[in-house]
């Protein structure tokens, strides 16, 4: 009977050869820090649960029904030491652990910049940070490394016991940056910038994914880290110097695109102001960036002589290049009433070449549109979908 027992646990050890303990055991002193207050807050909380578990064993086996030399008491309901230890010891624990996740929370808070490369170590006065950009794509990983011009893709190294600045942003849905080995998980958000310090101590090849469920290549959202010396680094550098190509708009634009599993890809070049048009939202030529909108609108607005810098603007987070759940781009014709949209349009630059609705002759009908805003092509769609509204259809409003 003990050897079929033996073998029917050992499906159960198998599953244990998929586990990880980087978490416990990690490269970075951001994360050890994170463990060490992970395990002391657990130990601290089983100084409450084994005793109390202990003693409902204890006092099950004591007092059951066949040992009658237990003592009996029916009239016992009181005893103030008793209640000085049930309600003290609690009470000391919940203490100990509000002071350690206060600290905690502050020391290892993401935006605050690193005070120590490791424990007893000081970061050095003249050590300057490695600054990285991080920007997650359905279903990739963009690095920019701004101090040396270049970038990759699914592929992140750093080298040793040197302070790192992430600035981290998406370019759609959310999803999470998480190196287990160096710092914890970092949400990254469309429009808006995370940060993220950490430091990596030892050499060695880690792990980074997204901890966050973005789509169908959610799975494949995974990069290689590598924690390299100076001078390995130094030539990793140079390595993504020699490589081929320039990332610039027109090829993020591209690279942006959806993708699933795609392999690591090195850029000679970066444009220096492309990490802050993706934050923006405004990498496409002629779009209105996001902080100008909102230095516009801090100022009163334009009202409607600023219509034509903002109708063409889309920053709903699904309508990207190509996304799965991506709309086709929709129109506005007319703006407010029709008598307001007609002098508008006297007032335009150029005329335009009339779009006849259904049912209407060419010699009695007039396209009307935004001031500002150039009619869409409409070449390859039917002339009824003039009357029509929706995502990818001219709208009358």
């Amino acid at each position: 009977m003990s050897r079929f027992r033996i073998i029917a646990v050992l499906p159960l050890l198998a599953l244990l050869g998929g586990c990880n303990f980087v978490v416990l055991a990690p490269a970075g002193d951001v994360a050890a820090q994170q463990r060490d207050l992970v395990v002391i807050s657990t130990i601290l909380m089983l100084l409450i649960i084994i005793p109390v578990m202990a003693l409902t064993v204890f006092f099950a086996w004591r007092y059951r029904h066949s040992n009658k030399e237990a003592r009996y008491e029916p009239d016992w309901d009181h005893s103030t030491g008793l209640e000085l230890v049930i309600w003290s010891a609690p009470l000391l624990i919940i203490i100990c652990l509000g002071a350690l996740t206060w600290m905690g929370t502050h020391l290892l808070d993401p935006y605050r910049q690193l005070g120590r490369i490791a424990a007893g170590r000081p970061v050095p006065q003249t050590a300057k940070p490695l600054e990285v950009n991080v920007v997650a794509l359905d279903w990739k990983w963009l690095f920019i490394y701004p101090e040396y011009g270049v970038a990759t893709v699914n592929e992140l190294a750093a080298p040793v016991d040197r302070p790192i600045s992430f600035r981290i942003t998406s370019s759609s849905v959310m999803n999470s940056f998480y190196v287990p080995a160096l710092a914890g998980q970092i949400y990254a958000m469309a429009g808006m910038q995370t940060r993220l310090h950490g430091v990596i101590n030892r050499p060695g090849r880690y792990q980074g994914f997204s901890a966050n469920y973005s789509g169908a290549g959610f799975s494949g959202m995974r990069f290689a880290f590598h924690g390299l010396t100076d001078a390995d680094f130094d030539g990793w550098i140079a390595q993504a110097k020699a490589a081929d190509g320039a990332l610039d708009r027109a090829t993020y634009l591209q690279l942006e695109r959806p993708s699933e599993n795609d392999p690591v890809r090195r850029y000679a070049n970066v444009d220096p102001k492309l990490f802050n048009a993706i934050l923006n939202m405004c990498v496409e030529p002629g779009k209105m960036c996001m902080n100008e909108m909102a230095a516009v609108d801090a100022k009163g607005g334009l009202g409607l002589a600023g219509i034509a810098n903002t109708l063409p603007l889309s920053y709903e987070k699904y309508a990207r290049r190509g996304a799965v759940f991506g709309a086709e781009p929709s129109y506005v014709l007319s703006v407010c009433t029709i008598e307001e949209a007609a002098a508008m349009q006297a007032r335009a630059p150029a005329p335009m070449t009339p779009v006849p609705p259904k049912g209407t002759s060419t010699s009695t009908s007039t396209a009307i549109r935004g001031a500002g805003l150039p009619l869409p092509d409409l070449s390859l769609r039917r002339l009824d979908s003039l009357l029509l509204s929706g995502p990818g259809r001219p709208s009358n409003s």
